[in-house]
């Protein structure tokens, strides 16, 4: 389950692909991605889905302020994949940055 601490900062990544073709490589370029992220100052959480007939995907990245999730748009792998999505993999695509106000469940 996803850890959303109170305060912390949520980068939401709400993507369609455009090309259904570059599911091989974009699970490459996530695992990557996936294993840089894990050991970047400040990251504490994240979690990815995928509706496949639809190609709309959701990434829910959580760091602790929002400078630690300033400092990750700026690696250098990461904003060479966001180049690559960007020319050839997204047809649309939001990122969405905000504080955890709450977090509950069951």
């Amino acid at each position: 389950m996803l850890q959303t601490p109170t305060g912390s900062c949520l980068v939401a990544f709400v993507s369609l692909r455009g090309d259904a073709n570059w599911d091989t490589e974009y699970a490459e370029h996530a695992a990557a991605l996936q294993e840089l992220i894990s050991r970047q100052p400040g990251f504490i959480d994240m979690t990815s889905v995928r509706d496949p007939a639809t190609r709309y995907g959701i990434t829910l990245a959580v760091f602790t302020d929002e400078a630690s999730a300033r400092a990750w748009k700026l690696v250098a792998e990461h904003r060479l994949a966001q180049e690559f999505g960007r020319e050839h993999g997204y047809a649309d695509y939001r990122v969405i940055v905000t504080e955890v106000q709450r977090c509950y469940g069951p």
